[in-house]
Parts: C-alpha cells; sequence; structure tokens
C-alpha cells in the first residue's frame, strides 16, 4: 500500500504539538481534549484533530489524548525514539553555539564531530566534541556513521561541500548557509535555516502592526 502523503504544514506543527505535550507531562497533566490542547495552543481544534489523524488519530471520544502515550507517538513519528548523529562543517560562532546546545542530545541530535579550516582551530574541543581539519572529512564519515551534516560555513564553499558530503553517502543536511544547495542528488534531505529571513518578516511584522496600531 502506497504511504500517505502528508503536507508540510502538517510536519511543521508536530514538533509544537510536541513540546506543549512535553510541558504538559512535566506539569503532570495526564489526559487533555483538542479543545484544552487548542486553548493552549492558539490551534483549533479541528485543526489538531485533522493532523494527528494523518497519522492515526490517537484519541478517543469523551476521553481525549492520554498525553504521555501521544507525546511518545509524535516522538516516533519524529524519529526522536533513535539517535542521529551530526557533523557539523564551519566550527566558527554558529557551529560552536550549535555544538554548545544541550538540549539536542536530549532529543537524540548528538554532534559528534566539527570541521574546519583554520589551522589554530585543529584539535580545540567544543563541550568536549573535537575540531577536524577539513581534509579529514573522508576518512571521519569512512570510519563513524553520521546521519546529519549542518553547514554553518560561508555560502560560497557551500555547494562544493554539501555534494561532497552526498559523496559521502550523507543523505541529510542542515543548511545554514545563506543559500539555496544544488545537489548532485535531488533525493537529499535539505532543511534550510536563514536566520535572516526570519529578521526580515519579524521587522514586516513589526511594520504592519504600527500601521495597523496608527
Amino acid at each position: 500500500m502506497e504511504e500517505k502523503e502528508i503536507s508540510q504544514a502538517v510536519i511543521r506543527r508536530m514538533p509544537r504539538y510536541y513540546r506543549y505535550l512535553g510541558e504538559l507531562i512535566e506539569d503532570g497533566v495526564e489526559r487533555i481534549s483538542s479543545n484544552d490542547l487548542s486553548g493552549r495552543m492558539n490551534v483549533t481544534a479541528s485543526q489538531i484533530r485533522q493532523d494527528l489523524n494523518n497519522f492515526g488519530g490517537f484519541g478517543q471520544q469523551g476521553y481525549g489524548y492520554n498525553v504521555k502515550y501521544l507525546y511518545e507517538e509524535i516522538g516516533k513519528i519524529l524519529g526522536l525514539n533513535q539517535q542521529h548523529n551530526i557533523i557539523v562543517i564551519g566550527a566558527g560562532n554558529l557551529g560552536q553555539a550549535l555544538a554548545n546546545y544541550v538540549k539536542f542530545e536530549k532529543l537524540g541530535f548528538v554532534i559528534t564531530a566539527l570541521f574546519d579550516v583554520n589551522p589554530a582551530m585543529e584539535g580545540i574541543t567544543v563541550r568536549g566534541i573535537k575540531i577536524h581539519m577539513l581534509n579529514e572529512l573522508e576518512d571521519y564519515c569512512g570510519k563513524n556513521r553520521v546521519d546529519i551534516a549542518a553547514l554553518t560555513m560561508p555560502k560560497a564553499k557551500a555547494d562544493a561541500i554539501a555534494n561532497r558530503l552526498v559523496s559521502l553517502g550523507i543523505h541529510a543536511i542542515w543548511n545554514f548557509a545563506h543559500v539555496d544547495l544544488d545537489l548532485i542528488d535531488k533525493d537529499v534531505v535539505v532543511e534550510s535555516v536563514h536566520l535572516s529571513d526570519s529578521l526580515m518578516q519579524l521587522s514586516y511584522n513589526i511594520e504592519k502592526n504600527k500601521k495597523k496600531n496608527g
């Protein structure tokens, strides 16, 4: 049977459900209705039910959702029930900030190595994670499992490095370089994070509110 295609809009909401359910568990909440979850998340109850029905529903009429069970099931949907090994290409401020963010590991995303071209950084560790030289990339990938590569480097070199990673068998790229990657393998999963785009959207909404409030 062909797997049902889930829209990206639904996928983008799943981490938010996961986060809110985690907070409910911390607060000792055992079950919740779609209406109550709607009030917390500012998403309609109908939207919540539609989103979750894409994966089987999980709720019971008159009971609502078992919070811990739903949290665990969404974690499985998002692949958080397994470890993902990440390498970071570019050990500058952003790359080191990613390495220092311990919450990634709680979600199963483990940064195992950083790479850079600056000889002054060779052998330095960031929270116990070693910085390697970029010319060690092939050797490292040949000896270690790498699930995701994060690019935190200048955009001029991003395409070349990304395709080098693809040729090494890496099938997922977390792209912080401000460029849309042109990859030799179109099946590679790419998630691009353009921080300046987010700021520009914020700026637009600031101006919109100014006009709205006169």
